[in-house]
This record gives C-alpha cells, structure tokens and sequence, in this order.
C-alpha cells in the first residue's frame, strides 16, 4: 500500500478532483482514481468527497492507494516474442494458436498466462495485478499485439483504439483474384444459428470498415494486405467470406477446400487461417511519441506461399 501527499497549488484551483488526481498520481487511471474516492481512499483536509468535488488551492489531499491485488490466474513460462517493451507497455508477436485471454475450456496456456510469467513490473489494472490487453487477435492470428502494464497506460491505448486512432494492418491470402482498393462496408454481429460464428447479415450488429490496399493474384489465389478501421469480432474473416474471398485456411468462414488444385496443394498443409497482424502504428500513452511496428510473415505461412509460387516469380513479387 502507498499513500501520497499532495498540496493544491494556485494553478489548480477549481479543478475536479478527480481530474486534478489524474494529473498528479502517476500510473493510475482517473477511472482507478474515482473509484478509489467512492471507496473514501481519497480525503481532502480530512474529509472524503464526491470525484466532482472541486479542489482549492491550499488543500490538503492524500490518496491512499492499495497494493494491487494477486490475480487467480497463475503464471506459465509460456515462450513469448517480445517485440518492445518500456515501463508502460510491450508489443509482442503472437503466435497462431495461443488464445488471448483464461475462458471457458482454455484456464491455462494463454497469452495473460505468458504474460504474468514474463513481466515483472505489472502495477495492476483496474486494483488487480495483471496485464492490460487492450486489444485481442483471434486464436488462428499471427501477429502484433499491444500490452499495457498499468491503469494510465491502459486506458490511454483504449482511448486511442475507441476513436481509431490506432494503424492496424494485416497479411491474409484469399481464394479468388481481389483488386486493391476494395473497401467493406459491413456491419458485424453474433450469427443467430451459429454461436461460434459472427455474420455481417445479423440483426444485432455493429458498424465495422475494412480496405484491401494491395493485392497480388496468382493461380487462383490472392496475397492482400488489409487495414481495418474498427476491431469487431472475426472481422477480416467475416468481411472477405463476404464478398466471396474467404481467407485461406479458414474452416469457419468458408476457407478450406476438399479440392485443391496441384498447383496449390501446399495451402492443403495450413491448419489456420492465413491472417497475420503484419504492422502496427499507436503514440506511446506517456509522451504522445509515434510509435510504429512491423512483424513478417511466420513460418508456416512463408512456407505455403513459397509452394505455390511459380517458378517465373520471385519472391519479391509475391508480397504486399
């Protein structure tokens, strides 16, 4: 537990308390903090308040902050790639087949299994000591990902991906040949028949924006590199099934064929979807700096475009 002290200066005077807190505490959230002031953690000359509460100069304020509490989920010395990593945040690249988070069917082995094993300098999310994940990539994706380490960190990445400020770019290959410049308009919800799925044709849906930027077709087949505007559920594989180009691979949406041709017959050996989080582009929620990442393709996904490449094309020419 740590209690701070603090003395309103005259350039404070009238601010709200919470709002004066949120820029004197650092590494905990004005949500952490005005939840901390219901809770009556915070006492201004003595006296708890409101979090609307204006302060005064000469105030007296302490903020009594409880030490984060342990999380029921365990540490695992899970492998993790770690892209970057600061006191605020890492960016990692994720493995296809690791899920994101504990639910039902998956209590261990998950990323925020890694995770606690990995980063020793977690201040807690929310009063709890775990990771912030501020956005997820299915179970089948590759690729770049964001972690916040504390409140303040966390709730400014949410904010930046909330009003799509975040620069989110992927690598799929799709059946059938797809011109760039394609741009996906189409809402997103719980399919109403299939609960594991999602489908731009439910009544409960939520507004979702992809663009295919580049693309190269070959043998039937197409390498695009896709950027989305909002991060819905399934949405690149919801969207390309859509328009009728499933992401190879995909056994949800469409993407795995009995019959493949010869000349594609190394797609045959992919257990995923070919759907990899090839760049991502955010300011650091301490400073404001940009911030910009890139991953290649994994293995596996090297390896079935290197199968069907034809002999005539170099490698160079098949990318995006």
């Amino acid at each position: 537990m740590d209690i701070v002290h603090l003395a309103v200066t005259p350039e404070h005077d009238g601010l709200r308390l919470d709002r004066y807190l949120a820029d004197a505490v650092a590494g905990v959230s004005r949500s952490r903090l005005q939840q901390l002031i219901r809770d009556g953690q915070v006492t201004v000359g003595g006296r708890t308040v409101r979090p609307s509460a204006a302060v005064h100069s000469g105030d007296t304020i302490v903020v009594t902050l409880p030490a984060p509490v342990e999380t029921a989920v365990e540490a695992e010395p899970i492998p993790l790639d770690v892209v970057y990593e600061d006191e605020d945040l890492l960016v990692i690249n994720k493995p296809a087949g690791l899920v994101a988070h504990p639910a039902p069917g998956h209590a261990g082995g998950t990323l925020v299994n890694a995770l606690l094993h990995h980063v020793k300098d977690l201040s807690g999310i929310g009063g709890e000591r775990r990771p912030g994940l501020v956005h997820r990539l299915d179970r089948g994706t590759s690729g770049l990902m964001v972690v916040a380490k504390h409140d303040q960190a966390h709730e400014a990445l949410a904010r930046q991906f909330h009003d799509r400020e975040v620069e989110k770019e992927y690598v799929a290959l799709v059946w059938g040949g797809v011109q760039a410049g394609r741009r996906i308009d189409l809402a997103i919800g719980r399919d109403p028949v299939h609960r594991r799925r999602m489908s731009a044709r439910a009544r409960r849906a939520r507004t979702a924006v992809t663009r295919i930027t580049r693309a190269v077709t070959v043998k039937g087949v197409s390498l695009v590199r896709v950027v989305i505007q909002s991060g819905r559920t399934h949405q690149i594989r919801v969207h390309l099934s859509a328009i009728g180009h499933p992401v190879v691979g995909d056994p949800l949406y469409g993407g795995v064929r009995r019959r493949i041709p010869g000349d594609l017959r190394a797609l045959a050996k992919l257990d995923r979807p070919f759907l990899h989080a090839a760049r991502l582009a955010f300011h650091h929620p301490r400073d404001g700096r940009p911030m910009e990442f890139t991953a290649p393709l994994p293995p596996d996904l090297q390896a079935a475009l290197d199968g069907i490449r034809p002999a005539t094309l170099e490698p160079e020419q098949l990318k995006v």
